[in-house]
């Protein structure tokens, strides 16, 4: 994808109800990319800890209703954890049950096939031998992904749209993640993940955040709002932002959003914006116009 020369909307809504914000968020970007399609939902479910240690329940099960009023013809759920067993954390997170309730499909990446898997081994990457994705993946015709609000501590610094694409890659039967967390690269190599696939909708959930910690547990604060939009770099440079303001690591404090390690591969991979003036922030009333004043400043 070239980068854009326009600048991407990033919708932002405070609000005290999860349901309103997810719901004004998606509205205020004036778009319908589910409508007649077959739709994947790529949840944050890495380990069973609870939110925001992985997608709140209330938000897939409320996106998953609004995408199906928006639409979507069918909705399937598709993720894999570690380290722990996927088939577990999902089973403990309730997901084959509210996936049965609400008639959409779940699966789970760590069970396809060798055929239903795709080398991915792009130019001037730095995995050793490439990695392997879902091929529906590939051929999905519309990816929603929910990634949450957090640091990283175990050196990919931050969690967010970018960092949600590890969860692509199966852990079975391979030594990807042995070689991404052992690699000085490792924040170059999840940019390269998340080159493999092209989310169409970003909904990200900071009702609440880790500052400090992450992925599964930390140091929590209450933002109390939800950030949408169609570009991973933007979302990430926006949630980097709010990190900011509310006050989290060294990591993220001292170096510059656009200086991030993922930010920069990724602008080199054309995965999105390239400079903070590409991103429009709106909103629809004034405590969400406030906050966004705020985080603008953070925005370089």
């Amino acid at each position: 994808m070239a980068i854009p020369s326009v600048p991407t909307k990033i919708s932002l809504v405070k609000a005290e109800n999860r349901r309103d914000a997810l719901r004004q968020s998606i509205k205020l970007l004036d778009i319908n990319p589910v409508q007649d399609k077959n739709v994947v939902i790529k949840p944050n479910f890495n380990t069973a800890d609870p939110y925001p240690g992985s997608t709140h329940p209330d938000t897939l099960r409320e996106l998953i209703i609004l995408l199906q009023e928006m639409g979507a013809k069918k909705i399937t759920i598709g993720e894999r954890s570690g380290p722990v067993n996927s088939a577990e954390v999902l089973d403990m997170l309730g997901v084959p049950y509210m996936a049965k309730e609400l008639g959409v499909e779940v699966i789970n990446f760590d069970e396809l096939p060798a055929e239903e898997l795709l080398k991915i081994d792009p130019p001037g990457n730095h995995w050793e031998n490439g990695f392997m994705v879902p091929k529906m993946l590939r051929e999905a015709e519309c990816i929603v992904a929910t990634p949450c609000l957090k640091t990283h501590q175990y050196g990919g610094v931050f969690t967010m749209a970018l960092k949600l694409a590890v969860g692509i890659v199966p852990k079975t039967g391979n030594r990807y993640m042995n070689e991404l967390h052992g690699s000085k690269h490792m924040r170059k190599m999840i940019a390269e993940i998340s080159s493999a696939y092209s989310p169409d909708l970003y909904v990200l959930d900071g009702m609440e955040a880790f500052v400090a910690g992450g992925p599964m547990t930390g140091k929590t604060r209450e933002p109390g709002l939800f950030i949408t939009g169609t570009d991973p770099i933007a979302i990430d440079a926006v949630g980097i932002a709010i990190l900011k303001e509310l006050g989290s690591t060294p990591d993220i404090m001292n170096i510059d959003i656009f200086k991030q390690e993922q930010i920069a591969r990724a602008i080199e991979l054309n995965l999105g914006i390239d400079s903070p003036g590409k991103i429009d922030i709106v909103t629809g009333d004034q405590e969400s116009a406030a906050f966004a004043k705020n985080i603008r400043s953070h925005l370089k």
